[in-house]
């Protein structure tokens, strides 16, 4: 029986959580500390928009590395196809994910806005 044992298993388990914590360790003091279970204890009232702006400049520089390495690659200066194609897919799931919350956030606004008062 060569399968994988529960004692491995396990120990593959202690180990996520014991980076999992270390981590949290770490992000605690970046984060104010007092954000709670919630993670918006201590938030500042424009964090929403600076992580929105900068998850929309992430995209955006996701898109223009890949329009580069497909003219890079148009242009014949490099031949990696996975390289080109990796990026492209990067760039879509980007958008695709923007797209998602942007499309969660108009619906929320909506349903608010159609709560009588």
């Amino acid at each position: 029986m060569s399968g994988i044992s529960t004692d491995g298993v396990m120990a593959i388990r202690n180990a996520i959580l014991q980076k999992n914590a270390a981590l949290r360790d770490v992000a605690a003091p970046v984060n104010g500390g007092a954000a709670g279970a919630g993670g918006v204890g201590g938030a500042k009232p424009g964090d929403f928009t600076s992580a929105l702006k900068s998850a929309l400049e992430q995209v955006d520089g996701l898109q223009n590395k890949a329009g580069q390495a497909a003219e890079a690659f148009e242009r014949g200066e490099t031949t990696d196809i996975a390289a080109v194609m990796l990026a492209k897919q990067q760039a879509s799931i980007g958008f695709e994910a923007t797209l998602q919350v942007r499309n969660k956030l108009l619906s929320a606004y909506k349903d608010i806005m159609s709560m009588p008062v």
